[in-house]
């Protein structure tokens, strides 16, 4: 949960560099999130058989999803500096099938070992416990 409210803290931050773990964990909570809201609508129409309550539930999911846009960009633009790509690689997504695998094995990929030209590895800067120091050089 820290690696959720640590991305959303830096909503905007597109510098420096983003471990795998804190990419995952809040694409991880976004999943988590994502299905939670969807077991509760599913919950609230099967109680009630509203069709009200679908479309709340779609307006919530988009206002979530609006939340969220801003920084799950700026969270994979920070994993792809720490693998050494420059953030406009996200681009690749847009082609069909390949783009998606690429950022993927991109995401999973380990970081770069030391410095690069986007900051220092956020492996070396401490306690792994202490996020709260990962990636705000």
């Amino acid at each position: 949960m820290d690696w959720y409210f640590k991305v959303l803290r830096q909503y905007s931050d597109f510098d420096g560099r983003a471990r795998r773990s804190e990419y995952w964990m809040f694409n991880l909570f976004n999943v988590i999130a994502i299905g939670v809201l969807m077991v509760i609508t599913a919950g609230f129409y099967a109680l009630f058989e509203s069709e009200i309550i679908i479309e709340i539930a779609m307006g919530l999911g988009v206002l979530y999803g609006l939340f969220i846009f801003v920084p799950s960009i700026a969270v994979t633009v920070r994993r792809l500096h720490d693998v050494g790509k420059s953030g406009w690689f996200l681009l690749i997504r847009l082609i069909p099938y390949i783009g998606g695998i690429w950022i993927f094995v991109l995401t999973v990929t380990d970081s770069d070992h030391g410095t690069n030209k986007y900051g220092e590895n956020p492996k070396g800067l401490g306690n792994s416990n202490d996020i709260d120091q990962i990636g705000t050089e």
